[in-house]
């Protein structure tokens, strides 16, 4: 499961579109916005819609995927005195924290660019609960607590409860599981409102393809469920299939991370609208070294074999293309390659490996079609720049996959070795070294 984190802004959105359907006799007032300055903030509030940032005691915070943000002193809101919160405050209090750097706790530095802010809810410590959902192994795994807010990573084992929820467990027994686990220690006059969330919860995430879910804390006032802070991270491999409930939804580089290239958002894109898997990372722009692996474990190990026999500082990118692509795809994701790996010349020429394992159900045949279509586009510059091509493929269709490849590849001009799954996997690797030598 490749997981992928959302903004909070996102998360609590995403409720807020589906909450009729999946939390019946609960009600969310959702008020929030996200914005990147504050002067963003104020013209915000002179929407329609958004008359509460005049109106109403705020909380600001950002919102860049980390966490811990009340102990790195950045949630804005005053507990005694809530109304002191203004939309000015909130505003000023914006521009200053985008206005240096900001070291976390953790050590991660980076500036602040995208704040959510909320309207203060009043509540008591005995009003906060947590609770969240992943998946461990073959089961999904519900998280319950009768203590929400800061602290409950202390003391975790004592304060959670678990309720391992495998993937083929029908509802009833799922909702008999969950009622089980309740935490005891949850009031009486709460027990049933926190049992029906929690239950509730579980379906949403299963069904919206959440990879992790966190509500921390949850306030139940009432019919009234507050989120107050969010975290979750989506399986984007069921991207193609949840758009329209998903929405155009964004995934953000964290914080203290660099943001992405515009040819890794491009793969990232077509990953997102493709049943297949389609990653891409750029480690280094200038590297000899380019891989066009298929399969997750594998492209692992052409990293690792790589960055050992030839040195990390020469594998240019770490990625993969798996799971059946279309010809198409596959012809987009190479060209991708060729287009970075022949920008910068390296008087030593460059490596591109297209190996694998053997595949199940991928035909390698139609995928080898899509590449070969991309060398043809770039072969001009793929022989400028003294690329030698390495193959390693199996799986169906593979012997004509082959085939294809090494007769496209000599017509073009294009240096080539091919091989079959006799060749052991990584084996390409130490050829295309020795090879230089």
């Amino acid at each position: 499961m490749a997981q992928r984190a959302i903004r909070e802004y996102d998360g609590k959105a995403l409720f807020s579109k589906h909450w009729n359907e999946y939390f019946d006799g609960f009600h969310y007032p959702f008020k929030s916005v996200l914005v990147k300055s504050g002067d963003e903030l104020r013209e915000k509030a002179k929407e329609h819609g958004f008359e509460w940032l005049n109106q109403e005691p705020l909380v600001a915070k950002p919102d860049m995927l980390f966490g811990k943000r009340g102990k790195n002193d950045l949630v804005l809101f005053k507990v005694n005195k809530p109304g002191d919160v203004t939309l000015e405050d909130a505003a000023k209090w914006i521009d200053e924290k985008q206005s240096h750097e900001v070291t976390l706790l953790s050590g991660e530095k980076g500036h602040l660019t995208h704040f959510i802010v909320e309207p203060f809810t009043p509540h008591t410590q005995e009003q906060e609960y947590y609770i969240s959902a992943t998946t461990v192994g073959e089961d999904d795994v519900l998280y319950m607590s009768a203590e929400g807010g800061m602290e409950v990573e202390e003391g975790w084992e004592e304060k959670v409860n678990e309720v391992h929820i495998p993937i083929t467990m029908s509802d009833v027994d799922m909702e008999k599981a969950i009622r089980a686990h309740v935490p005891k220690d949850i009031p009486e006059e709460n027990r049933e409102a926190f049992t029906s969330f929690a239950i509730q919860f579980f379906k949403f995430y299963r069904d919206m393809n959440f990879a992790y879910l966190e509500i921390n804390p949850i306030v139940l006032v009432g019919n009234d469920a507050h989120i107050l802070d969010l975290v979750a991270r989506l399986d984007d491999t069921a991207g193609f299939m949840m758009k329209d409930k998903w929405g155009d939804i964004e995934f953000p580089t964290a914080f203290g991370m660099e943001d992405q290239s515009p040819e890794e958002k491009a793969i990232a894109e077509a990953d997102s609208k493709s049943g297949a898997s389609l990653k891409l990372t750029v480690l280094n722009p200038q590297g000899r070294i380019w891989t066009m692996v298929a399969g997750g474990g594998a492209s692992v190990v052409y990293a690792d074999t790589i960055a050992d026999m030839a040195g990390v500082e020469d594998l240019a990118n770490y990625g993969e293309y798996s799971g059946g692509p279309t010809e198409g795809e596959t012809q987009f994701y190479a060209e991708t390659i060729f287009d970075l790996m022949t920008r910068y010349p390296d008087p030593r020429g460059k490596v591109l490996i297209i190996g694998g394992a053997i595949a199940n159900f991928t035909d390698v045949a139609k995928t080898f079609t899509g590449i070969i279509k991309a060398m043809e586009k770039w072969a001009d510059k793929l022989k400028e720049h003294k690329t030698k091509i390495y193959v390693r493929r199996g799986g169906p269709n593979y012997e004509k996959g082959l085939k294809d490849i090494k007769e496209a590849a000599d017509r073009l001009g294009l240096p080539i070795e091919v091989y079959g799954p006799e060749t052991h996997v990584t084996d390409i690797v130490r050829m295309a070294l020795e090879g230089e030598k």
